[in-house]
């Protein structure tokens, strides 16, 4: 079957796309010749909304008006703020609004997730993560292995693809569970694999390891607002998720976290604690008793960034209008399925994609490897830029591309696919 690799082709695409008027409601960074770029970074920064900056400015107009008062008046008060966006949130990953809450940054909710579910006690001390995750994950991990008194080179599992490979084999992650089930406290890996952009199989990771009494964890930052997640189904124990991704909320915007229910109403389980996760009806009696929420509010410390959820406010919103993530997902398999076969069409082996083939094994990412000769992935990248293409790029030696389906067209796709082409011809002739 022929690929069609034509323009008009891919302007039909567009005109044939329901979510295509999505794209004005976001502010495109412009070329230095005032044309929009190609940008294909959500995976890293995702763009703004233009009903986070107005949700924004609203709360600080709100601030310069009220001042304290802020806190109890108008249409959004501070003191409830994180609420406004709970509801969003919980549909995002598959969960009751009850294990649902926007507080903190994402390693900041690692560890206090690890507070309470890794408790290493007896035989059961070790904690299980994949070879090459994120480094902050590996870090958190590390440090909470210290932090335990235990010993980091006897008590840090590995799941490591195989020689030559670069993708997580399960049979190997179900070995590891298998020969060391009883000494596994906690197993923490990523929904999607930053790398690679490898979609993990979570429910079923999550089966085996409770089979063995081991909690599961898992860091979403790859995953939410990227593909259909149903965190509270697959009975997950807690995850946690940035926000500035594919979620657009503003760099270092304040993160989520999720509580299966079966936790949150257990006052007696260990974390640390804040009074923002107190009892809402006794709070400001300012007694020394601790009482938590018995929700995933529980976990709260200090009130949150209000400034900071007016822009996931805004993005949420926006995420609305487009008919949630499940339009979203229909969309973005067929743009990362159209990206994909324009490159294999056009570039042929010269370019490798790592990403899984297997639509329901990847996300809108695609990591790709230089695999011609003589050429320098690097330089390709930089080359890229200077012709108003945004991409990313991890080293060693991968250029992850990522299609959003709420602002990438089908068109971008094909622009991507022939600058690329160009650089790389360019590329090969100074290596002759």
């Amino acid at each position: 079957m022929t690929f069609d690799t034509s323009l008009e082709y891919a302007q039909q695409l567009d005109a044939n796309d329901p979510l295509a008027p999505m794209r004005e409601h976001f502010s495109i960074p412009k070329q230095a010749n005032g044309e929009d770029e190609y940008y294909f970074t959500g995976n890293s920064l995702g763009l703004q909304p233009k009903l986070a900056r107005e949700a924004v400015l609203e709360l600080l107009d709100a601030w310069q008006q009220r001042g304290v008062k802020g806190h109890f008046e108008g249409d959004y008060p501070w003191m409830p703020y994180h609420e406004f966006v709970t509801e969003h949130a919980a549909e995002l990953v598959g969960a009751k609004a009850e294990e649902v809450v926007m507080m903190n940054s994402l390693t900041a909710n690692l560890h206090l997730m690890m507070v309470s579910f890794y408790q290493p006690s007896g035989k059961r001390t070790k904690i299980l993560i994949e070879d090459h995750a994120f480094p902050s994950d590996h870090y958190a991990v590390e440090s909470q292995l210290k932090h335990h008194k235990q010993s980091v080179q006897e008590n840090l599992l590995l799941w490591t693809p195989r020689e030559g490979e670069e993708l997580l084999n399960y049979d190997d992650l179900f070995e590891m569970i298998d020969q060391h089930g009883d000494e596994i406290a906690l197993i923490l890996l990523p929904g999607v694999q930053y790398y690679t952009g490898q979609v993990l199989d979570m429910q079923r990771i999550t089966e085996k390891a409770h089979a063995k009494g081991i909690n599961v964890g898992f860091d979403l930052a790859h995953a939410v607002g990227n593909i259909e997640l149903a965190l509270h189904d697959w009975q997950v124990d807690f995850a946690c998720w940035c926000s500035y991704k594919y979620l657009n909320s503003g760099a270092g915007s304040v993160a989520g976290c999720f509580v299966h229910q079966k936790h949150t109403q257990n006052p007696e389980l260990n974390r640390f604690a804040g009074w923002w996760g107190h009892d809402k009806s006794t709070r400001f009696k300012m007694e020394n008793t601790f009482k938590p929420i018995p929700t995933a509010e529980g976990w709260q410390l200090s009130n949150p960034p209000v400034l900071s959820l007016a822009a996931v406010r805004g993005s949420y919103e926006t995420i609305s209008l487009a008919g949630g993530i499940g339009e979203l997902r229909k969309k973005s398999l067929l743009l990362t399925e159209y990206l994909l076969g324009l490159i294999k069409a056009e570039l042929g082996d010269r370019i490798r994609v790592i990403t899984p083939d297997d639509p329901a094994q990847r996300g809108c990412q695609l990591s790709l490897m230089v695999n011609e000769p003589g050429l320098n992935g690097k330089a390709l990248y930089s080359d890229l830029e200077s012709q108003g293409i945004t991409t990313d790029w991890r080293e060693p030696n991968v250029i992850r591309v990522a299609p959003v389906p709420l602002y990438n067209q089908f068109q971008d796709a094909y622009h991507f696919v022939r600058i690329l082409k160009a650089c790389l011809n360019k590329e090969a002739n100074h290596v002759r």
